[in-house]
């Protein structure tokens, strides 16, 4: 099985200087915990619900004042749509994350593979319970 038979296709994407709140709200409208941050078409980071609790809130920053520039994480991590289901769960557990963006062949965005993608996927638990497994069991990287 491929990632992008199991993808979210409906990857949200801000622009750099879109405000903390705004990306908040389109969060919350998408019910989603994550948005890609791209300047034309290329990625130049990603943006959590958790980058906004941990970057802005317990730092006591302005939320009026903070962009998605301020606080995202730079470092992005990819796979291509065609891969293997089994081959990113794996990139997911060895470089421990929980969503993993999709590109096609063009290097364009066209989806993001989450754990919860594999873990819903059918025959795809013990994958999805193995990558979890491993993401949690592997030392807390330097903050």
């Amino acid at each position: 099985m491929q990632a992008k038979d199991i993808m979210t296709s409906n990857v949200e994407c801000i622009s750099p200087e879109t405000g903390v709140i705004d990306a908040a709200k389109r969060m919350k409208a998408l019910d989603v915990g994550f948005l890609a941050v791209c300047e034309g078409d290329r990625i130049s980071g990603a943006v959590t619900d958790r980058d906004i609790v941990l970057r802005v809130v317990a730092e006591g920053k302005n939320l009026s004042q903070c962009q998605a520039r301020d606080i995202m994480t730079q470092e992005v991590h990819w796979c291509f749509d065609d891969q293997d289901v089994d081959e990113v769960a794996r990139f997911m557990s060895d470089k421990e994350i929980r969503r993993v963006l999709l590109l096609n062949r063009d290097k364009r965005l066209v989806g993001v593979l989450s754990l919860g993608d594999v873990a819903k996927a059918r025959g795809e638990e013990k994958t999805a319970g193995k990558t979890m497994r491993d993401i949690a069991e592997a030392p807390p990287s330097a903050a």
